[in-house]
């Protein structure tokens, strides 16, 4: 049996050559290596990289039972795994001959159903390697440069001016194609997020609202030029920011061009174009659509936002600073996993921010929500490995009293471990930061600027609240790696942090947090931190819940990631679709319609931060939001071997929904009456189980499960099938 499979991976190498036949059921595709779908558009630096795939069958509940894995280089294989028993699709370690430095290679796999059918082989994926060593390395694609045609082109033949309008903002610059009656004619290229009302680039938008004017020396006759970027002093030297690489050179974000002493009398679009840099995204791996126009022009921004962010090919702050923070890059590693599907470029921003940490409390221990959600969402443990101590330290455990709890503020902790947290340039301390702006700092939004009048004390709730998480991820983390004793002394740590917050700091007879240790005040963060990261004793979950409501949209966009989380955590969707729908200043639709921009942008509005960005990803909750609450789709097992989904929908009339995960892709279609009836069609990749909720409508329902009525579970307000296998199924609750 041994020599049957050599000589078909022999061949296979000279010309694909398969035994299934072609009425097999499951087969592989979407081939993986070290967690890239395109390894061809980079170089592999591990001898024994990791290797996997998407299983798709054409029935329900198939699985893979076995694979077999052949690597080439040119004809020859290399390796040869035999057919190996396993539903292993992911995470695959590769064990044959280590890789060569600077050397090309071909890998196939084909699997075997669950009735031990065996498939065709997948394509052949391509893996070049560069100089290969034993140290771990993520690495990374190059950027990518895309042309954007213009959307509306307004030529002004009196001004010898053209305005040029690409629909969307970007970073990157202009391509022009321009005739010249002779050598040293100059334009000016005037490049901006903002327009005047009649049709200019508007040149003084105000603070860190971009715009730049460059001039263009042109040669004689028509030639095609790319505008060279005037580099900001700022975001391009200043310490910790990211460098753009010499092979895109200098960008800027923006939507609108102005030429201005044209040549020629007219512009037109086959002359003009905007470049615009990015890290791969798959456009086509997510979507979402429902029946609330504002909700889609909301998704629409904060997906948009997840990939146009990406330019410096690590998350960065956007374009005034350009420098990694921990609590930005959480959320857009969040939004880029949902609408992006790629993982590379969110553990290189994780690992980057471990070595190069900043400042603020909360943001130290978010790198232990990073490394836990890269886990979660890849299934692979190679960098919780790798930088186990540095996560311990980010605990900051190290400044914990006899009772869990941790402050800043009262001299704990040693000058070796403030060096363990690996800061960069001058900070040296961490500094607890709550919501941001404070009032006075870049804010005009009043005293407590984005704080809701938040009460520092020594002992600060929101930032035990992330403690109590991070050390909840810690033991699991510890779990994970089979570092068994850690994994206990987390856990129980987690416990007593637990029990001494809603000892200390819970008013019993508001039935709410105060902010801290010794303060009389309650805001919405002590409350929606305490809530969205699992704080909340079940019994105090209610009033807590009906708080938080309460105080509306106080905090910042930062905040409302947390603020959805937490609404979410206590099944109240619909309050939280209504978030998400407002129009005021404190809105995603402001972002739109007010602002007028197309990427989110780091505050409500200019009067609560008067130097805020118009491309800042950590304004983009709605992007993870929606895929995994208001749809809800998230993990339940690390790499989604198995999933849960449970819709949270509101008012909404209907809802379609797909995202791409390291199994494959998910799609979720719902339609419902209010209150009458619920229909819930989903697909779920082969390899893959769930549990599903769906509304039990006031606990009358009766549940139809593939056209078959079932009894389901009572949760609360939903009813669960557990164990969902994969495939296409449809649910329907009626109380008719």
């Amino acid at each position: 049996m041994k020599l049957k499979f050599i000589l078909s991976a022999i061949l296979m190498c000279g010309g694909c050559v398969c035994f299934a036949d072609s009425g097999l059921l499951a087969w592989p595709e979407r081939l993986t290596c070290q967690l890239f779908t395109s390894p061809e558009k980079t170089f592999i630096t591990s001898a024994n990289p990791v290797l996997g795939w998407v299983v798709n069958s054409n029935r329900n509940d198939d699985y893979q039972s076995a694979y077999q894995i052949v690597l080439c280089e040119g004809e020859n294989v290399l390796y040869d795994s035999g057919k190996v028993v396993s539903s292993q699709s992911t995470n695959i370690r590769y064990s044959g001959a280590g890789l060569k430095s600077n050397s090309q290679y071909g890998w196939k796999v084909r699997i075997w159903n669950r009735e031990d059918k065996a498939s065709e082989w997948s394509k052949e994926q391509i893996i070049k390697t560069a100089e290969v060593s034993g140290e771990y390395k993520t690495d990374r694609y190059k950027l990518e440069t895309t042309e954007v045609a213009p959307v509306r082109i307004v030529n002004k033949p009196e001004f010898r001016s053209s305005f040029i309008d690409f629909g969307r903002a970007g970073f990157g610059t202009v391509k022009l194609t321009l005739n010249s009656p002779a050598k040293g004619w100059v334009v000016d290229v005037h490049l901006g997020e903002l327009k005047t009302s009649d049709d200019f680039v508007n040149t003084t938008p105000g603070d860190y609202r971009r715009y730049r004017k460059m001039e263009l020396v042109l040669e004689k006759g028509t030639h095609t030029y790319t505008v060279d970027i005037t580099p900001d002093k700022r975001n391009t030297t200043g310490p910790g920011c990211i460098k753009m690489p010499e092979y895109i050179g200098e960008v800027m974000p923006f939507r609108y061009c102005q030429i201005t002493n044209l040549p020629e009398q007219v512009i037109r679009a086959d002359m003009v174009r905007q470049v615009v840099v990015n890290y791969p995204f798959d456009d086509q791996g997510c979507y979402f659509r429902s029946s609330d126009s504002i909700l889609n022009d909301v998704w629409e921004l904060c997906r948009y936002s997840m990939k146009a962010t990406s330019f410096c090919g690590t998350f960065v702050d956007g374009d005034r600073e350009r420098i990694p923070y921990e609590a930005d890059a959480y959320i857009n590693q969040l939004g880029y996993y949902y609408c992006g599907g790629e993982y590379t470029i969110c553990r290189g921003s994780l690992e980057h921010l471990i070595m190069n940490a900043t400042d603020p409390t909360e943001w130290l221990l978010q790198s232990v929500l990073m490394a836990w959600e890269d886990h979660v969402q890849t299934g692979n443990s190679d960098s919780l490995e790798h930088f186990y101590k540095d996560l311990q330290a980010k605990t900051l455990i190290a400044l914990a009293r006899e009772d869990g709890l941790i402050s800043t503020r009262t001299g704990l902790g040693s000058e070796e471990f403030f060096k363990s947290l690996h800061f960069i340039g001058s900070y040296s301390r961490p500094d607890d930061i709550v919501d941001w702006p404070h009032g006075g700092a870049n804010s005009l939004g009043g005293a407590f600027g984005e704080t809701d009048g938040y009460e520092f004390t020594n002992i600060n709730t929101a930032v035990n609240a992330f403690h109590y998480r991070a050390i909840v991820l810690m033991s699991k983390i510890a779990k994970v790696l089979g570092k068994n004793e850690d994994a206990d002394f987390y856990g129980k740590r987690a416990e007593l942090v637990k029990e001494s917050i809603n000892q200390k700091l819970f008013d019993k007879s508001k039935g709410i947090y105060v902010d801290g240790e010794g303060s009389g005040h309650s805001s919405l963060h002590a409350n929606m931190f305490a809530l969205a990261l699992g704080v909340v004793a079940e019994e105090n979950e209610k009033t807590v819940a009906e708080f938080v409501k309460s105080r509306g949209m106080v905090c910042s966009v930062y905040g409302a990631q947390y603020l959805l989380e937490a609404l979410y955590e206590a099944e109240m969707g619909e309050y939280a679709l209504e978030l998400m729908l407002k129009t005021d200043e404190r809105s995603w639709a402001n972002m739109i319609y007010g602002l007028k921009s197309t990427i989110t942008t780091e505050a409500w509005d200019n009067k609560y931060k008067y130097n805020q960005d118009y491309n800042h990803a950590w304004g983009g909750a709605p992007a993870n939001i929606i895929a995994r609450k208001l749809m809800g789709v998230e993990p339940l097992e690390a790499g989604f071997g198995k999933i849960r989904i449970k819709p949270q929908p509101g008012n909404l009339e209907w809802a379609s929904f797909k995202t791409t995960t390291i199994k494959g892709p998910i799609y979720v279609d719902l339609k419902q009456e209010r209150g009458k009836r619920f229909e819930l069609e989903i697909n779920i990749p082969t390899n893959t189980r769930a549990d599903v909720f769906v509304p039990a409508l006031n606990n009358k329902g009766v549940i139809s499960f593939d056209g078959k009525k079932t009894e389901g579970k009572l949760e609360g307000e939903f009813l669960l099938m557990q164990d969902v296998g994969s495939g296409k199924h449809f649910f329907e609750v009626s109380c008719f």
